[in-house]
C-alpha cells in the first residue's frame, strides 16, 4: 500500500502518541491498558462525519465532530486543520493527530477547506475562520467549552492555525461567515460584527508564517506560488494571509514545533514568529526538533513534542482532566 506523505507522518504519530499518553514509560505487556483506553474513547464519544459549515463558490466546505455526548460539562475543544500546502490533501488523513486530544478530555472539530484547485488565496483563510464561527455557533449542541477552543495543524494547516487566531475580524476575511440563523451574530449599522470566540492556545506544527518569502527568491515554493496563483496583487494578497503581519500584543499563546532541518517549510519562518512574538510580548514557545526534517519525526521526537504540547496546555490552565 502506498501512502500519501502526510498520512505516512500520521502514523509514525499515532504510535508515538499511543506509546506516550497511554502506556507512558511502562512497558509494552501493559496493551490491555491501551484496549481499556480505546474502549472508553469510543464509549464517551460520538462522531459526526461530514457536517457542511459553509456553501462558498458552489462548494460545500465540511467538518467532522468527535464529541462526548453524555458529558454535563462543557469540554475544552481542538479545531484541526489538515496541512498539503494548501493544494492537497484531506481532513481524514490528518485525524490521527486528533488521539492524545481525545484522551486529554477535549472535543475535536476536524476541518477540511477550500484547496487551490477549487479557490486560490485567500479561501482556505477565509474558510477556517467560518469554521471557527461555527464552534460558537454551535457550542451548545456539542458542549463546547468556548473558553478553552484551542488550533492546531501542521505544515499549511499550521499556517491557517495561526492566521484562524491572529487575524482580526478587521480584516474582512469573515464576510462569508454571517449566517441570519446565527444567534450569535450581530447587525450593527448593517454590518456584521465580530461574533467568534478568541482562541485560547495555538499549537503549531511548522507552519508557514511569511507567505510572501516563498513566492519568489530562495525560499520559493511551488505549493505557494500555486495557492496565490497570478493574481496582479498577490505580493499584497500574500502580506495579508501572513501571520507575521497580525503579530500584536494580546494575541493567545502560541506553541511552534519545527525541525531545524525542514525542507519544506524553512526553519526561519519558526524563529521570526518566535521573535516577534517575543518582541510583542506574546507568551510563546519554540520547540525545535534537532535535524527534524518537515514532520519526519521519530518516535521519541514525536513523544517530547506531545509532552511539550501537554505541559503547554497545562500552563495555560486549558488541558482537561483525563476520565479513567
Amino acid at each position: 500500500m502506498t501512502l500519501h506523505g502526510d498520512t505516512m507522518r500520521g502514523l509514525r504519530r499515532v504510535i508515538a502518541l499511543v506509546m506516550f499518553f497511554t502506556w507512558g514509560a511502562t512497558s509494552w505487556a501493559q496493551l490491555p491498558e491501551a484496549e481499556r483506553w480505546g474502549a472508553q474513547v469510543e464509549n464517551a464519544y460520538e462522531v459526526e462525519p461530514n457536517v457542511t459549515y459553509l456553501v462558498a463558490n458552489n462548494y460545500q466546505a465540511k467538518l467532522d465532530v468527535y464529541y462526548p455526548p453524555r458529558e454535563k460539562a462543557a469540554v475544552p475543544v481542538v479545531m484541526t486543520i489538515h496541512g498539503g500546502g494548501w493544494i492537497e490533501d484531506t481532513k481524514e488523513a490528518s485525524i490521527l493527530g486528533a488521539l492524545p486530544y481525545l484522551q486529554m478530555g477535549f472535543a475535536v472539530v476536524n476541518v477540511e477547506y477550500r484547496l487551490a484547485r477549487v479557490s486560490p488565496a485567500p479561501a482556505a483563510v477565509e474558510d477556517c475562520l467560518c469554521a471557527l464561527h461555527w464552534i460558537a455557533r454551535n457550542a451548545q449542541k456539542y458542549h463546547f467549552d468556548l473558553s478553552k477552543v484551542i488550533v492546531t495543524g501542521e505544515s499549511a494547516g499550521g499556517h491557517l492555525a495561526l492566521t484562524t487566531a491572529m487575524i482580526p475580524f478587521s480584516a474582512g476575511f469573515e464576510n462569508e461567515c454571517a449566517n441570519d440563523d446565527d444567534v450569535g451574530s450581530r447587525r450593527h449599522k448593517g454590518q456584521w460584527t465580530d461574533f467568534r470566540p478568541k482562541v485560547a492556545a495555538v499549537i503549531n506544527w511548522y507552519g508557514i508564517t511569511d507567505v510572501a518569502d516563498m513566492l519568489q527568491g530562495p525560499h520559493i515554493r511551488s505549493y505557494a506560488v500555486s495557492w496565490l496563483g497570478s493574481a496582479p496583487n498577490r505580493e499584497e494578497l500574500a502580506r495579508r494571509v501572513s501571520p507575521l503581519t497580525y503579530v500584536v500584543a494580546g494575541l493567545p499563546p502560541v506553541l511552534t514545533i519545527h525541525g531545524d532541518a525542514d525542507q519544506i517549510v524553512p526553519y526561519s519562518h519558526a524563529t521570526r514568529l518566535r521573535d516577534a512574538l517575543n518582541k510583542a510580548g506574546v507568551r510563546n514557545r519554540l520547540l525545535t526538533i534537532a535535524g527534524g526534517d518537515h514532520g519526519d519525526f521519530t518516535a521519541d521526537q514525536q513523544i517530547v513534542a506531545y509532552e511539550a504540547i501537554r505541559q503547554f496546555l497545562a500552563e495555560l490552565g486549558i488541558t482537561a482532566v483525563a476520565k479513567q
